[in-house]
């Protein structure tokens, strides 16, 4: 498989990229790079190969959820820029 320019462009338009013509054919060059390492990948036989869902077989060490002292609500508020007595307020994010 090959990415051509149109593919290129199409692909920097979703991922909100500006490509420039000079950045273009190095751009092109990695991409089908890629996608050629992937294709030797695809090669290689992993028959009796398990699939793997971790990459090492380490567990998390997790504490009991006890409660214990915790911050009061007016320290924790004491040096937040912007708080309404209660909660933390933030610059509002999505529309």
């Amino acid at each position: 498989m090959k990415v051509d320019s149109e593919a290129l462009q199409k692909i920097a338009h979703l991922a909100r990229l500006e490509v420039s013509p000079e950045e273009e054919t190095d751009m092109l060059n990695s991409l089908n790079g890629v996608l050629t390492w992937m294709e030797q990948l695809a090669e290689v036989d992993t028959t009796g190969v398990e699939p793997l869902t971790h990459i090492s077989a380490e567990t998390n060490r997790l504490r009991e959820d006890v409660v214990g002292n915790h911050l009061p609500r007016e320290q924790a508020l004491a040096n937040a820029p912007q708080h309404d007595g209660q909660f933390f307020e933030v610059p509002k994010v999505l529309e």
